[in-house]
C-alpha cells in the first residue's frame, strides 16, 4: 500500500485497493492546553478517540458541567430559531469568519438576549391581549347600544300610543290595571339587571338553552352576530362570536348567569344603559385602541430588529456551541494521569497523518502558552484497527454501495475499486439502449452541473438519494450508451451508424426483405448487432442465444476475478494454506466446468460451428468416452473432457490436508479442534460447489432483463407510437406521443432503471463478493467538526 519514507508513509497509487495503514496512538496532553488540542484535532479530522471512561456515567465525568452549560446555550439558540421562524425571518447562512467568542462571554450574551427577547414577548402578549379585549369591548358597545337604542325607541312609541288612548278613550271601559301602572310610584318599579359580552358562535345555542333551564325562563337573552371573526384574548385564535345581552332580575339569577358565562368561555364586559355614557365609552375605547396599535407596532419592530441582529450571528454561535459541546464530549473520553495534571487520550489514526497530528499538538502547545508540550506515542496492540478509505465525491457513492453490504476488514481487498467499472457495466448490460442512456445522461448532468447549489438545499428523500448517487448514474448512463450501441437499439429502433448492413435482398424483386430472401452482400457489420436482424423471424432466437452466452461469459469472468482477489487477500495476510487448499481447488472446479463452457462458447462463435453445447456439457459427465461427432469443436476435445473429472477429484482429495495442516497457520496458538475444522470446511466445500452452479445461473438475469427491456421498448414503440402515427390524425398522434413519453419515462427510465440497479447490486453483493469479501470490519470515525454542520438538531 505504501512505502516508508523518513518516518512517514507515502500514499500508494491505489488508495482504494486496501484501506489505509492505521496505528493506535496515545496522546498525553497538559490540562491547560487540552481544550485547544482537541479543537485542532477536530479541525484535522484524522484521529478517532477511544472512550477510556466507559465505566462512568455521563454525570460522573469531569466535564459534565461544561456539557450542561453548552446544552443550555443550545436551548437558547433553539428558542431564537423558533422565534425567527414565527416572525418569518431566517438565519443568515453566511458564517462570518471572525474570532470565536469566549464561551463565558457567549453564555452571558445569550442569556442577556434571551431575557430581553422574553421580556419583549411578555410585554407584547400583554399589549396584544389588552388590544383584543378592547376590540371585543368596542363590538359589545356597538351591538348592545343598538339593542338599547331600538328598545328605547319602541318603548317611547308604545308610551305615546298608550297616552293617546288614555286621553281620547277615557271611560268606564278603560283597563284599571293600566291606570294603576301609570300612577305607580317609580321607586316601587322592579329594576332589571343585565350582563353583556361575547360568546363563541358554535356554543351560542347551547348557551341559550342552559340559561333558560338554569333560570327557569326568567331571563331575556338578546344576541347579535359579529360578521368577522375576532381574536380571542385568551386563546389568541380567530373565533366567530356573537354579542349577547342577558336581562335578569335578582342576585340569584345573576350568580347563575355569571357561572354559566365562565363555563362557556364567554367574555363579559361592562355596559352603561345611558346613551351619552355609551358614546363617551366608544370614543375612549377607540382612542385607547389606536394608542395600543401604535405601541404594539413599535414593539414588534424593535423585536424584529433584535431577531435580525441575532440572525446575523446565529449560525456562527450555533456552530461554536456545537463545537464546544463536541470538544467537551471528547474530553470526557480522556482519563487523567496519576499527577492529575495531564490528560491521556488513546485512539486510532492513519499512519500518513502522524506528522499532521504532531504539528497540531505543537501548535496547540504554542498557542496555549503551555510550558509542557503534548506527547504523541504509538501503542502496540492486537486489536483490529478500523477501516479507512480516502474517497472523493466520485468514488464515495461506489464505496457506500460496498459498505452497505459490510465494511471491509482491515486492509482486505476492497471490491469498491472494481465496482466503479463492473457495477455500471452490468447495469448497462441489462439496460442497453443508447436512447434511454442519453436520457439518463442528461438527467444526471443536470445534477452534476448544479451540484453546488443543490448540495446546500433541502431536497426530498428520493431526490436526495438520486443526487447523492449522481456519479453512479453518470457511469450507468455512459455504459448504457455503449451497450446500446452494441445492441443497436435507440428506443428499440436500429440505425446503420457504423456503415451499411452486411445483408441485402437476393434480387431486386425481393418484396419482404425482413423475412426471406436476405443474403450477405457486404462485409460484417463492424460494431454491434447488424441492424437487419431487427424485425426478422430469427431476431429473438439470435438475440436470446447471444445474450445468454454473453451473460455466462461475464458471470464466469467476474467470479474468477473474485476468486483471484481471494488469492491476493491470502497472500497479503500470509495465509499459504488458503492459497493451496482453497484458492487452487476453487479455480480448478470453476474453470474446469464453467470456464470450459466459456471456452466452448468462444470457440463456437469464432468457428461458426453448429455444435449443441447442452449436449456437450451433459454427456461430458454421462458418457465421457462417446464420440462427439458434429459436436466436436476443436482437436483433442474428447481427450480433454475424458480427463476433466480429475480436477474434481483433486478438489475433494485435498480437503483432508487442509484440516491436518490448519494448526500451522497464523492462528496456531489457538486450540485446534479437528472435528470443528472438518465440518466447517465440508460445509464450505458444499457451499462453493452448489454456489458455483447457482451463481452462474444467477448471471442469466443479465439476459432476462436485457430481453425484457428490449421487448418493452419495442412494444411501446410499435403499439403506441407507430399505431398512433397510422391513424393520420393530429389529435391521436399527440395523445400517442404523450402516452409514449410517459410510458418510456415511467416504466423504462424509472422502474427498469431501479430493477436493473437492484439486480446489479445483487450480483455484486452475492455472486462476486462472497468469493473473497468478509466485510466484518468497522469504519474509521474520526473526531471532526466538518460533520457538525450536517447534523440535524
Amino acid at each position: 500500500m505504501g512505502e516508508r519514507r523518513g518516518g512517514g508513509w507515502a500514499s500508494a497509487t491505489m488508495d482504494l485497493l486496501r484501506s489505509e495503514p492505521m496505528q493506535l496512538a496515545q496522546l498525553i496532553i497538559p490540562v491547560e492546553s487540552a481544550h485547544r488540542t482537541i479543537s485542532y484535532l477536530g479541525d484535522l479530522a484524522l484521529f478517532q478517540f477511544k472512550d477510556l471512561n466507559a465505566e462512568k456515567s455521563p454525570f460522573q465525568r469531569t466535564y459534565a458541567a461544561q456539557i450542561k452549560r453548552c446544552g443550555e446555550m443550545a436551548r437558547k439558540l433553539r428558542l431564537f430559531k423558533e422565534q425567527m421562524t414565527k416572525a418569518g425571518l431566517s438565519p443568515s447562512t453566511r458564517i462570518t469568519r471572525s474570532n470565536d467568542i469566549d464561551l463565558d462571554n457567549l453564555e452571558v450574551k445569550l442569556g442577556e438576549l434571551e431575557a430581553e427577547l422574553l421580556e419583549m414577548n411578555g410585554n407584547n402578549e400583554k399589549l396584544q391581549r389588552s388590544y383584543n379585549e378592547l376590540v371585543e369591548y368596542k363590538l359589545v358597545l356597538q351591538k348592545a347600544g343598538e339593542f338599547f337604542h331600538s328598545a328605547q325607541g319602541s318603548a317611547a312609541a308604545q308610551q305615546r300610543e298608550i297616552e293617546v288612548q288614555h286621553i281620547g278613550e277615557g271611560s268606564m271601559d278603560s283597563p284599571l290595571l293600566l291606570e294603576q301602572e301609570m300612577i305607580t310610584d317609580p321607586l316601587k318599579q322592579v329594576k332589571l339587571g343585565f350582563v353583556s359580552g361575547l360568546v363563541p358562535r358554535v356554543k351560542s345555542m347551547a348557551f341559550e338553552r342552559i340559561l333558560f333551564r338554569a333560570t327557569r325562563g326568567n331571563v331575556f337573552l338578546k344576541q347579535a352576530v359579529v360578521e368577522d371573526p375576532v381574536i380571542d384574548p385568551v386563546s389568541v385564535e380567530k373565533v366567530e362570536k356573537n354579542v349577547f345581552v342577558i336581562f335578569y332580575s335578582g342576585d340569584r339569577a345573576k350568580n347563575k348567569i355569571l357561572k354559566i358565562c365562565d363555563a362557556f368561555g364567554a367574555n363579559r364586559y361592562p355596559f352603561a344603559d345611558d346613551l351619552g355614557k355609551q358614546l363617551q365609552m366608544i370614543i375612549e375605547v377607540s382612542g385607547r385602541l389606536s394608542e395600543l396599535k401604535t405601541t404594539i407596532d413599535a414593539g414588534l419592530l424593535h423585536r424584529n430588529n433584535l431577531l435580525q441582529t441575532i440572525g446575523y450571528e446565529y449560525e456562527q454561535w450555533n456552530l461554536q456551541v456545537k463545537k464546544e459541546k463536541s470538544i467537551y464530549h471528547t474530553l470526557n473520553m480522556l482519563s487523567f494521569d496519576v499527577t492529575k495534571k495531564c490528560l491521556v487520550a488513546e485512539g486510532w489514526c492513519p499512519i500518513f497523518a502522524t506528522s499532521q497530528i504532531q504539528n497540531a499538538l505543537q501548535r496547540a502547545t504554542f498557542d496555549g502558552n503551555s510550558q509542557i508540550g503534548a506527547i504523541f506515542q504509538v501503542l502496540h496492540t492486537k486489536e483490529s484497527p478500523p477501516t479507512y478509505f480516502r474517497t472523493n465525491k466520485f468514488t464515495s457513492p461506489f464505496q457506500e454501495i460496498v459498505d452497505a453490504y459490510g465494511v471491509a476488514k482491515y486492509q482486505e481487498a476492497n471490491p469498491g475499486v472494481y465496482t466503479i467499472i463492473t457495477f455500471p457495466f452490468l447495469f448497462a448490460v441489462m439496460f442497453g439502449d443508447w436512447g434511454h442512456g442519453i436520457c439518463l445522461l442528461l438527467a444526471t448532468l443536470y445534477f452534476i452541473i448544479r451540484e453546488k447549489k443543490l448540495s446546500s438545499q433541502k431536497l426530498g428523500d428520493i431526490i436526495e438519494m438520486t443526487f447523492g448517487g449522481r456519479y453512479v448514474i453518470l457511469m450507468m448512463a455512459l455504459f448504457s450508451i455503449y451497450t446500446g450501441l452494441i445492441y443497436n437499439e435507440f428506443f428499440s429502433v436500429p440505425f446503420e451508424l457504423f456503415g451499411p448492413s452486411a445483408y441485402g435482398c437476393r434480387d431486386p424483386s425481393c418484396s419482404d426483405a425482413y423475412t426471406v430472401g436476405l443474403i450477405k452482400v457486404h462485409n460484417t457489420y463492424p460494431f454491434g448487432v447488424d441492424p437487419k436482424w431487427h424485425g426478422t423471424r430469427s431476431e429473438l432466437p439470435f438475440l436470446n442465444s447471444l445474450k445468454m452466452k454473453m451473460s455466462i461469459l461475464l458471470g464466469v469472468a467476474q467470479m474468477n476475478l473474485g476468486i483471484i482477489l481471494s488469492y491476493f487477500n491470502a497472500k497479503f495476510y500470509g495465509d499459504d494454506i488458503n492459497i493451496r487448499y482453497q484458492f487452487v481447488p476453487q479455480m480448478l472446479f470453476l474453470n474446469s466446468l464453467f470456464g470450459y463452457l466459456s471456452l466452448l462458447i468462444i470457440v463456437k462463435w469464432c468457428t461458426g460451428s453448429q455444435a449443441d453445447l447442452y449436449h456437450v456439457m451433459i454427456y461430458m459427465f454421462l458418457s465421457p468416452t462417446d464420440d462427439l461427432g458434429e459436436n466436436q469443436l476443436f482437436v483433442g476435445q474428447k481427450f480433454l473432457q475424458r480427463h476433466q473429472g480429475k480436477s474434481y477429484a483433486l478438489l475433494h482429495s485435498i480437503d483432508d490436508p487442509l484440516e491436518m495442516e490448519s494448526h500451522h497457520d497464523s492462528h496456531g496458538d489457538e486450540e485446534f479442534e479437528f472435528s470443528e475444522v472438518f465440518v466447517h470446511q465440508l460445509i464450505h466445500t458444499i457451499e462453493f460447489v452448489l454456489g458455483a452452479v447457482s451463481n452462474t445461473a444467477s448471471y442469466l438475469r443479465l439476459w432476462a432483463l436485457s430481453l425484457a427491456h428490449s421487448e418493452l421498448s419495442s412494444v411501446f414503440y410499435d403499439k403506441v407510437l407507430l399505431l398512433a402515427w397510422g391513424f393520420n390524425n393530429v389529435i391521436v398522434l399527440i395523445i400517442g406521443i404523450i402516452v409514449f413519453v410517459f410510458a418510456t419515462v415511467g416504466v423504462l427510465l424509472v422502474m427498469e432503471t431501479l430493477s436493473a440497479f437492484l439486480h446489479a447490486l445483487r450480483l455484486h453483493w452475492v455472486e462476486f463478493q462472497n468469493k473473497f469479501y468478509q466485510g466484518d470490519g468497522y469504519k474509521f470515525h474520526p473526531f471532526s467538526f466538518a460533520l457538525l454542520g450536517e447534523e440535524d438538531e
